[in-house]
C-alpha cells in the first residue's frame, strides 16, 4: 500500500507510540504537529478526529485513531515489515495488545489520579485492580524475550511504550521482568529515531 499517509501527533503524548511504530515501518509519512487547545479542536481536526485527540493517521481514504488500533492497522497495512505474526497466531498478540490499551492502561490512569476501585468496583471494571494487572503483565513476560511471539511485534511497540513510560513515570512498580524487557525492546534503531524526533519537536516548541 503506497498512499500517502500522513501522522497526526504532539510530541507529548501518545503519539510517541505511534512514531515509534511508523519509524519500525519504514515507510514515507508525512507528520502534522497538533498544539493541545485549538488546534486540536479545530473544524479541521475534528473532522479526522472529533474526540480532538492525537494521535491519528489518514492513510489514503482511511482514517485510524486510538493508538493500540493505528498500531495493529499499519502491521496489516505493510506486511513486508513483519510486525504482526501469521494468521494463525495472532492469539496472543491481539491479547497483549488490548490488554495494555485496555486494563492495563485503566489501572495506570486511575493510579495517576489516586483511585483505587472498592471490592465491589473491581468486580465492575474491566481492569480489576492495579496489582492484579501488575501481576498478569508480568506473568506474560516470564520466560519470552518478547510479548507475543518469538520476534518482535507490533504489540511489543504499544505494551513496550506503556511499560517505558511507566516505569519513567512511577506508574508501574520497578520489577526486573518489566525493566528488563523495556530494555530488550527499545534497544533498536527505529525507537531511538522515533525518540529524537519527538524530542526534537518538544524542544522546538519551547
Amino acid at each position: 500500500m503506497t498512499d500517502a499517509l500522513i501522522f497526526y501527533t504532539n510530541p507529548m503524548s501518545r503519539g510517541r507510540i505511534v512514531r515509534w511504530m511508523l519509524e519500525e515501518l519504514g515507510i514515507p509519512y508525512r507528520t502534522e504537529l497538533l498544539d493541545y487547545g485549538e488546534a486540536m479542536k479545530s473544524p479541521e481536526y475534528l473532522a479526522i478526529n472529533p474526540m480532538g485527540k492525537v494521535p491519528a493517521i489518514l492513510h489514503g481514504g482511511t482514517i485510524v485513531t486510538e493508538s493500540a488500533a493505528i498500531c495493529a492497522y499499519l502491521a496489516d497495512a505493510f506486511p513486508d515489515a513483519g510486525l504482526a505474526p501469521t494468521p494463525q497466531s495472532r492469539g496472543a498478540y491481539y491479547r497483549w495488545l488490548f490488554f495494555a490499551a485496555g486494563p492495563l492502561e485503566a489501572a495506570l490512569m486511575n493510579r495517576s489520579m489516586g483511585v483505587e476501585p472498592d471490592a465491589r468496583q473491581r468486580i465492575q471494571v474491566g481492569c480489576g485492580d492495579y496489582a492484579s494487572v501488575m501481576d498478569t503483565l508480568a506473568r506474560a513476560l516470564v520466560g519470552g524475550s518478547f510479548i507475543a511471539d518469538e520476534r518482535f511485534t507490533a504489540a511489543d511497540v504499544y505494551v513496550g511504550s506503556q511499560i517505558g513510560w511507566g516505569l519513567q513515570s512511577g506508574m508501574i512498580e520497578e520489577r526486573e521482568l518489566f525493566r528488563d524487557y523495556w530494555v530488550r525492546v527499545s534497544d533498536r534503531d527505529a525507537y531511538r529515531r522515533a525518540a529524537a524526533l519527538d524530542d526534537e519537536a518538544m524542544n522546538a516548541a519551547h
